[in-house]
């Protein structure tokens, strides 16, 4: 009886695939059209915020944290999410701050400023103003603030925003390809390991 038993075990299939850890469609979604990459050496991980959004605040730690240890093959790229037209407000003074050589400097601040201190950073003034606490001069934020490049960077901030499919933030964006979010994710630790996840599925070589 032994050996019959054995015999039938044999020729059972055997599953060589392990189960995937996140599932398309609840952990993340595949866009329906993907987007091009800026560098297509890399892998494209594009983070969509808000400075008024309070999840955005609280993913920063995860963020940073995650940027000590992500892969030489990334390529991480943050971008102002425009939902609404009044998120266009924060999209310029981010993209304000890129051109006068201070996003580094201000980034993190600029959500302390907001979601810590409760400052009501939310007009152009109140913005110079912070600007000016970083050796801003109000002629140069306003000349920054209106030009040309930002007025073009948040154009194709508010066209990416749509082509992405965003509908909420913190959302971030692999490779062009795959969105994933607090929500879908089911918390911030497990948005970090579903972008490992699919930053691992898009640096395998295509079968």
């Amino acid at each position: 009886m032994k050996h019959f038993w054995l015999s039938i075990l044999l020729l059972l299939p055997l599953s060589t695939t392990a189960a995937p850890p996140f599932k398309e469609g609840e952990a993340y979604m595949k866009l329906t059209q993907p987007q091009p990459t800026l560098d297509s050496s890399k892998i494209e991980v594009v983070e969509l915020f808000w400075y008024g959004c309070p999840h955005c605040h609280k993913f920063q730690p995860y963020v940073e944290k995650w940027l000590k240890t992500n892969p030489a093959n990334v390529s991480y790229i943050r971008m102002p999410a425009i939902l609404r037209e009044e998120w266009s407000l924060h999209a310029r003074a981010f993209y304000a701050a890129e051109i006068l050589g201070i996003q580094e400097r201000i980034h993190a601040p600029l959500f302390v400023a907001i979601h810590i201190e409760k400052r009501r950073l939310f007009s152009e003034n109140a913005l110079m103003q912070f600007f000016e606490e970083f050796g801003v001069s109000n002629e140069e934020f306003r000349n920054a603030f209106h030009s040309f490049m930002v007025d073009s960077k948040v154009r194709r901030a508010r066209q990416m925003t749509r082509r992405y499919q965003i509908r909420g933030t913190p959302a971030v964006v692999i490779n062009g390809k795959y969105v994933t979010g607090p929500g879908m994710a089911k918390g911030f630790d497990n948005m970090i390991k579903v972008i490992d996840y699919l930053v691992k599925k898009e640096s395998l070589p295509a079968s």
